[in-house]
């Protein structure tokens, strides 16, 4: 088997054409793997073009999802070795992160429920978080798909320029505008304001969403996201945006 990713947790190889994600069992439980098994399941029901769950078993002991392998390069990759190109990748990024809005899936979990239960959990003080609580009751019922973790890594391009949309282990039903707010901040985590502007502008243009109202979900959304923050350094700039007047006063 080829690896092609190392991550907290989990190691990915791609074995003939089938990826093959192996999850350790001290950061992940039964239920989480089986659920985003589940998760993609359901999206792939949806009509969007993604890997396809093959098989849901087991590798040296170890629970692991074996699924498509799409072949190619990723739109970041795109972006960093083609800058020339950098309007026409984005143009792409925001189409298809319309295309997934434009699904439901009423099966999946609700992105309400999960950032209430994640922000409790927030290193915040309790004012803080109860703030942010009030600002997500206005949430409201909308239930189209949510990728919430949607970044140009995981959008595969093929030689003939087919895109993929990639791990799904992080969807949910929701606001449109959560998602965008979600991409936003993954922007900025990356370094990339100047391009996190970019997208926003352009994401706000071509749906016609006010920008506001994209900006007033980022200090809730970068709570959420806080408890799972990748390194000290991620989790601190979340915890920040958080609490930011900045976007508090949207």
């Amino acid at each position: 088997m080829n690896t092609i990713a190392v991550r907290k947790g989990k190691v990915v190889y791609v074995e003939n054409d089938t990826l093959i994600k192996v999850f350790d069992e001290r950061d992940w439980t039964k239920s989480e793997i089986l659920n985003e098994a589940l998760n993609q399941a359901r999206i792939e029901e949806t009509g969007l073009n993604i890997p396809k769950i093959q098989k849901v078993g087991t590798v040296d002991g170890k629970w692991a999802l074996m699924m498509d392998y799409v072949e190619g390069t990723s739109l970041a990759d795109l972006m960093k070795n083609e800058p020339e190109k950098l309007d026409e990748h984005l143009a792409l990024f925001v189409a298809l992160q319309m295309e997934i809005h434009s699904k439901k899936a009423p099966l999946l979990t609700t992105l309400k429920d999960k950032m209430t239960r994640k922000i409790s959990k927030a290193e915040l003080k309790g004012t803080v978080r109860y703030d942010l609580q009030l600002k997500l009751r206005e949430l409201g019922i909308t239930s189209v798909v949510c990728h919430c973790d949607f970044k140009p890594e995981n959008i595969m391009i093929t030689a003939d320029g087919t895109p993929y949309i990639i791990d799904w282990s992080h969807t949910n039903q929701g606001n449109p505008s959560v998602d965008a707010a979600i991409t936003y901040i993954l922007f900025k985590l990356d370094g990339k304001d100047d391009i996190a502007e970019k997208y926003l502008d352009l994401y706000c243009e071509k749906t016609g969403v006010d920008k506001k109202l994209v900006l007033k979900w980022v200090p809730v959304a970068a709570a959420s996201k806080s408890t799972t923050a990748s390194s000290a350094e991620d989790k601190a700039r979340l915890l920040e945006m958080a609490k930011s007047v900045e976007y508090l006063n949207y």
